[in-house]
C-alpha cells in the first residue's frame, strides 16, 4: 500500500493559487509518509482508499457559515477526576478549528431518555449510541456549526456490537464518542497522558464533522486507528492534506492557528508537538 510521492501530491491537489504561506505550511517535505501497516493495525483490517482534497471539495462537505460557527460540546454523565478538564478541552479544540467552542454543563444521564446496558461480556456499562444522536437533533443550538456529545462512559450502536468508539451523523452536525477506552490505569502522572488522548480523540473526531475522512497518505490526526498502541502513535497534527480540507472549511490563517497550538502545547507539556509545531512556524513564516 506504499504511496508514491507523486500520489502524495495529487492528494494535496494544485496549490499555486494559494499564498505563499499556506503554500509552504503544505509542502510535503515537513510531513512523515505513512508507513505500511502492521497486521492489527487499522489499514491492515480496514482497506481504504483514502480522500484527495479534490474528492472532499467535491463530496460539498459542511462547512461553518456566518450564523453557524460554533462547535457546542456536550458532555454527558459524571466528569471525575479521571476525566480531561473541559474547559482544557475548550481551549485545544478552539485552537485547532479556529471556531468559538462553547462547553455546555454536563448532562444527567438519569433525566434523559438515553438507553443503556451493562455490557454482556464485561459488564461495563454503555450507553446507545442511537438515542444520544437523537437527544441532540432535538436541540441544535442556533448558532452550530455542529454538536459534540462526549462521555466517560463506554458506547455501543446496538445489542448485536459489543462497543463502538463513537457515532456520528455528519450531514445532521451531531456525534458523540467515548473517553472511556482511552483512560490508562490511574496514576500519579496520567492526567497528562488523558489529557493528551483526549485533545486527539476530540479533535480527530470533530474534524469527520467537516466531512474529513481517514488518511492514508501521512502520519496524521486523521489516522485511523485499531488499537491503542496505534491511536497513541498518531500525532496531534494535520497532514498537508488534510490541513488545507480543515483551512478551505473554516478559513483560518495557517500561522496565526499554529501560534495558538504552540501556546496550549507549550502550557501543557505536549513537548514533541510543540518542538514540531515551532519548526513549521520556522519554515512558513
Amino acid at each position: 500500500m506504499t504511496l508514491s510521492p507523486r500520489q502524495r501530491l495529487a492528494a494535496i491537489g494544485s496549490i499555486e493559487r494559494l499564498d505563499p504561506t499556506m503554500q509552504r505550511a503544505l509542502d510535503p517535505a515537513s510531513f512523515e509518509p505513512l508507513p505500511d501497516p502492521g497486521p492489527h493495525d487499522w489499514l491492515a483490517n480496514h482497506p481504504e482508499r483514502g480522500q484527495t482534497f479534490d474528492q472532499f471539495v467535491t463530496s460539498r462537505p459542511n462547512r461553518p457559515e456566518a450564523k453557524h460557527r460554533t462547535i457546542h460540546v456536550q458532555p454527558l454523565g459524571t466528569f471525575g477526576d479521571d476525566a480531561p478538564p473541559l474547559s482544557m478541552l475548550q481551549e485545544f479544540a478552539a485552537g485547532f478549528f479556529a471556531l468559538a467552542v462553547k462547553v455546555h454543563p454536563p448532562m444527567a444521564l438519569d433525566a434523559s431518555s438515553v438507553q443503556s446496558r451493562h455490557n454482556p461480556m464485561t459488564g461495563q456499562e454503555q450507553l446507545l449510541t442511537s438515542d444520544i444522536l437523537r437527544l441532540l437533533k432535538r436541540s441544535i443550538p442556533a448558532d452550530a456549526f455542529c454538536v459534540i456529545a462526549i462521555t466517560m462512559i463506554d458506547l455501543y450502536p446496538e445489542p448485536s456490537w459489543n462497543f463502538v468508539f463513537g457515532q456520528a451523523s455528519l450531514r445532521e452536525r451531531v456525534g458523540v464518542h467515548s473517553f472511556a477506552r482511552y483512560l490508562p490505569p490511574f496514576a500519579d502522572g496520567d492526567r497528562h497522558l488523558v489529557l493528551r488522548r483526549s485533545c486527539k480523540v476530540l479533535a480527530h473526531e470533530t474534524a469527520h464533522m467537516f466531512g474529513i475522512e481517514h488518511c492514508i497518505f501521512f502520519r496524521c490526526l486523521m489516522n485511523g486507528s485499531n488499537h491503542l498502541a496505534e491511536s497513541d502513535a498518531r500525532p496531534l497534527h494535520l497532514c498537508p492534506v488534510d490541513l488545507r480540507k480543515l483551512q478551505w472549511s473554516a478559513g483560518f490563517d495557517v500561522g496565526e492557528r499554529y501560534h495558538l497550538l504552540l501556546e496550549r502545547c507549550r502550557r501543557w507539556g505536549f513537548d514533541d508537538e510543540a518542538g514540531w509545531i515551532a519548526q513549521m512556524l520556522g519554515k512558513i513564516i
